[in-house]
């Protein structure tokens, strides 16, 4: 499915109320993560979840370098077509079996294979995987693919014990096992995730909480009422609004960093029938719905300054970003014109949306904008999870989606 990417910001904030080091901590989640299974997951709330349980070949520095993990080394060699790695020696899944080259050549495999995996798009270079010693493998490539370790930083290298693999098959995500710093012990859809710590983790001395639960409050005020009660520890992706508020609870501190994702509007330009419109036929409709979108009024009335307006897949911290591109600026005049030239005067358009509070008043913000312009936009919201079972399944004509990014431009 091609898609249009017309608006781009930038936001993530995270809390913490004291004490730091409780036994059992308490994330409050802005959504549901969907499945539990690195091969077949994708959203980003998900990634919060993985980050505790499940260890990647390679993770990614503070500074966007990558940085070892469970591989320890790495060389390149065949002209750019081979990638050896080294694994790390004593590291076992949380159910007690080797995280060894095997259980590697194992996951990649099914990473690759496996009918229900997301994640085959992003090993597509990869010709084969073997074990060439007990804690070495060695892909072979079909062409060079200087992606690869920036996608085996994330769930495409998450390495998962072959034998729940086999066991579990695609409801693998019902009881997830992997080789990171907290097991699995029991998921309630939107309720919570509980995760207890692994007594043989390669790294325990570096892990202070005996458990980790997550709680997805999807009402970013009820997830801050919730902090500021004593019932949560962290909550992620606080809203602007409440800024001024957590500044004054003494109780309260505050992280607040540019990502390296995006928020973004996509266009059905040719997934099914539902791509049978003018936003999805004619890119002078689409051209006209980005103009009639005022990025810095959205930035101050809805994020109070906190998400500047983007204008490239890459944020102002990333080395790829190119500061000679201007921010799209708001021209109702000339959305006008392409919309006639197009052969409209007014287009209805339906788009879909998360269930998020944030995201809906941005959206209403932008439903507004663009109707100066000649669009009658029709908002359908929805749970994160089936949002994105929809744009998958074609079943939208444009929707409000966000992309967490990837350390590399491609």
């Amino acid at each position: 499915m091609t898609k249009l990417r017309i608006l781009a910001t930038a936001l993530t904030g995270a809390l913490l109320a004291a004490p730091a080091f409780a036994a059992d901590l308490k994330i409050g989640l802005a959504e549901d993560p969907d499945m539990l299974d690195p091969a077949q997951s994708r959203t980003f709330v998900g990634r919060i979840v993985y980050t505790a349980m499940c260890d990647k070949l390679v993770d990614v520095s503070p500074g966007l370098e990558i940085v070892p993990q469970l591989a320890t080394e790495w060389a390149w060699s065949g002209e750019g077509k081979v990638l050896t790695m080294k694994l790390r020696s004593g590291v076992k899944f949380h159910d007690g079996t080797d995280m060894d080259a095997a259980a590697v050549v194992a996951t990649i495999e099914r990473n690759m294979k496996m009918p229900e995996s997301r994640r085959k798009s992003e090993l597509t270079s990869v010709e084969s995987i073997a074990a060439t010693g007990p804690l070495e493998v060695t892909f072979k490539l079909k062409q060079p693919d200087a992606t690869l370790l920036a996608q085996l930083s994330d769930r495409a290298g998450m390495i998962v014990s072959p034998k729940a693999a086999a066991e579990l098959g695609a409801n693998f995500s019902s009881h997830p096992v992997c080789a990171g710093p907290f097991k699995f012990v029991e998921r309630v859809q939107q309720d919570r995730i509980v995760l207890e710590k692994f007594a043989d983790y390669w790294n325990k001395d570096q892990i202070h909480f005996d458990k980790v639960t997550y709680l997805p409050i999807v009402d970013s005020t009820v997830r801050l009422a919730n902090l500021r009660a004593g019932d949560l520890d962290l909550i992620e992706r606080m809203v602007p609004t409440d800024v001024a508020t957590v500044k004054g609870d003494a109780r309260l501190a505050q992280a607040q960093v540019v990502n390296l994702g995006f928020l973004s509007i996509y266009v059905n330009v040719g997934h099914g029938p539902r791509a049978d419109n003018p936003m999805g036929k004619d890119k002078r409709v689409r051209q006209a719905f980005s103009l009639a979108i005022d990025r810095e009024a959205l930035n101050q009335i809805v994020y109070e300054g906190t998400a500047p307006a983007g204008n490239q897949p890459f944020a102002p911290t990333s080395p790829w970003y190119d500061k000679s591109i201007p921010v799209p600026t708001r021209d109702v005049a000339k959305a006008k014109a392409l919309l006639k030239a197009a052969g409209y005067d007014r287009v209805p358009v339906e788009m879909l949306i998360s269930n998020q509070p944030i995201v809906g008043q941005m959206m209403q913000a932008v439903q507004a904008m663009v109707a100066e312009a000649g669009f009658d936009v029709t908002l359908k919201t929805t749970e994160f999870a089936t949002l994105l079972n929809e744009e998958t399944a074609g079943n939208f004509q444009i929707a409000r989606t966000d992309w967490s990014g990837r350390v590399d431009p491609d």
